[in-house]
């Protein structure tokens, strides 16, 4: 029998703490949240190895809840804040969604894949959590008729930032995404909307898995 409490401890202190998280309120985000609650039923016992959980269906596109030091990392590149609105695009079964709820004001758990999306609404509702809504619809459009977001965060890399999610973020929003092609040596950007414009730095390099929708479109070469 697993002794997911000890086992969540463990995670935040030799998962967490030790890829330079220290921001206190994302460090007990991680704490509070279960994440076996997340997992699959027969992966259950495996919910706090430092790996990314399969979760998808079999023979759907494959989807992973992110391991968790680079979600904690990135979420700690947002900076939320408790008045924000936040926006998180790829949330599968709702892992991601549930931390930033202890974070900001509100989330936004956008999904592509509607049987994630049931599972994640059952998860949350599971917890108590109340401020965060389950989305289906295409992830590259992120969701206008909700925005402006403050924060904007892409559970997993990506080619390109579409122009529809930069025009999502209200000022002195950011947006969060690990940019690089099929999730390889790819890096941690944060862009930040100030003064009207949109600029971009990257914060740190990171491997994940590829977030589907957001393939660089394929050009003509001579």
């Amino acid at each position: 029998m697993v002794d997911f409490a000890k086992a969540r401890t463990t995670m935040v202190d030799c998962q967490i703490r030790t890829v330079d998280v220290t921001e206190y309120d994302v460090l007990d985000a991680f704490s509070a949240v279960p994440r076996e609650v997340f997992a699959p039923d027969h992966l259950k016992p495996l919910a706090y190895i430092d790996e990314d959980i399969l979760v998808s269906a079999p023979g759907a596109t494959p989807r992973y809840v992110m391991e968790p030091g680079p979600l904690a990392k990135l979420v700690q590149l947002a900076e939320v804040g408790p008045t924000d609105r936040v926006l998180d695009i790829g949330s599968t079964t709702g892992y991601s969604a549930a931390i930033l709820s202890h974070l900001a004001a509100s989330v936004v758990a956008l999904e592509s894949d509607e049987g994630l999306a049931a599972a994640a609404r059952e998860n949350l509702a599971s917890l108590g959590v109340s401020n965060v809504e389950v989305v289906v619809g295409p992830m590259e459009a992120g969701l206008a008729g909700k925005a402006p977001f403050d924060v904007i965060l892409l559970e997993g890399a990506i080619e390109v930032l579409p122009q529809a999610l930069i025009d999502q973020i209200g000022e002195g929003g950011r947006i969060i995404a690990v940019v690089g092609a099929n999730g390889l040596a790819a890096k941690a950007t944060i862009y930040t909307r100030s003064g009207g414009s949109v600029s971009g730095r990257p914060a740190f390099n990171t491997s994940v898995r590829t977030l589907p929708g957001f393939a660089r479109p394929k050009a003509f070469v001579f």
